[in-house]
Order: structure tokens, then sequence, then C-alpha cells
């Protein structure tokens, strides 16, 4: 069990690192299924242009994953958290949310809730999106996959479409981890479904499902 673990991205004395700079971690096992569960403080502070990535992946052109993405902020703005969701290496299902708690001053339980009938996204035991499987779109199944989480530079397009850049000034910057924990889904607590409106009716700011220009059709999974 990963008790306490830290990821620090910093500026070299002379240039950045590297255009994507950072530092990550891999479970030592890959997972089909289960409910997957870990504490992360975020950056605190102006973290504008980084991001913090917790995700479930397997490997390959044709890879599943599932993803949390914490998208950094200038000093006093609220934090928005990016879901995705890939099958047989095709994305595109991005939904954002703000967090209706400041991330950066303790810990909070970031989960995925994954069966074989659907898929939770959880903040504290709160969900965030649930993606069903249905016989009218892919569900991620097949492949074992393996938990990561990235601290990186993210500035071409993490902040306000990538207008805001990483103020190296403020560096390093630090995300703190603490208690994975991985138990079979069925072994986990109900989730509440009434919370999950509540959610997306106060806190989401996109849903790719109503993204006309994108999607001039409504995606199947979106029905």
């Amino acid at each position: 069990m990963l008790q306490f673990y830290v990821l620090i991205i910093v500026k070299d004395s002379a240039h950045l690192i590297a255009p994507f700079a950072g530092s990550g971690f891999k479970s030592k096992r890959d997972y089909l299924f289960g409910s997957i569960d870990m504490d992360i403080q975020l950056v605190p502070g102006n973290s504008a242009g980084t991001v913090t990535a917790y995700y479930l992946s397997s490997l390959g052109a044709n890879h599943d994953e599932l993803d949390f993405e914490f998208l950094g902020n200038e000093t006093g703005q609220p934090y928005i958290v990016q879901t995705n969701i890939f099958v047989s290496g095709v994305g595109g299902r991005e939904q954002r949310h703000y967090l209706w708690f400041d991330p950066t001053v303790g810990f909070h339980k970031y989960s995925f809730r994954w069966s074989t009938q659907d898929i939770f996204f959880l903040v504290d035991g709160v969900p965030i999106r649930h993606f069903k499987k249905s016989t009218a779109y892919p569900y991620p199944e097949r492949q074992p996959m393996g938990l990561y989480s990235s601290l990186w530079n993210g500035d071409d397009w993490a902040t306000r479409g990538g207008l805001v850049k990483i103020d190296w000034r403020y560096a390093p910057f630090v995300a703190s981890y603490r208690n994975f924990r991985v138990v079979p889904a069925s072994a986990a607590p109900p989730v509440d479904l009434s919370k999950l409106a509540w959610v997306n009716r106060n806190y989401m700011v996109y849903n790719y499902c109503t993204d006309r220009p994108r999607y001039p059709t409504t995606p199947p999974d979106c029905m």
C-alpha cells in the first residue's frame, strides 16, 4: 500500500528540463475491475499550467484509459477536474467540473469504481461521472489497467486553453499522495446517484455530449 508519496516538477537553473517536464509513478500490478482509491493533496498556490493526472491505463495504441486530470490555476481560482474515457485508443469523452472545496489544503479521496456494468468517478465518495455499459458503444472490459499518476508541464493547454503559462518563480510544484487502496467493486459502498445530479447541476463546466460544434451528431454514449 502506498502510504505517502510526492510528485515534483522544477525548472532547471538554466532552462526548462523539457517541454513536457514532469514526474510520475505506476502501480506494480494491473487490475481488471475494482474500486481504486487514492488520497491526493494538489499543488497549492499558483499552479497555472501544471496538470496533476491520476489515471488507469493499459498499454499500446489500442489502450483503454480512465482519467482524472486536475488543471492548475492562478492563485485563488477554483481547481477544475477533467475526466475522460478511452476505449481501444479512442477518447474524446471529456467532462469538466469545478471542485466544491480547496483541494490544496488537505487530502481528498479520488476513486474509480469500475465493474463489469458501469464506471463511476468519485470525489470523497461523491460521484461526478457515471459511464454505463451498452451495446451501442464500446466499454473497457478486456484490458487490465495499471494505476498511474503524474505531475507535468501542460501549459500549452491546461489553464485557460494555454493562455496562462507556468510561473516558475513558484516552483517546485508538489502534489502529495497517500492511502492507495484496491478492493473488489462489489465490496465498495453504494453510490448515491442523487449526488451526481447535484454535482452536474452546480459544478459542471463542460460536457462533450453537448458540444455541438465538436459533435454535430450526439455521441451514442450520451443518449
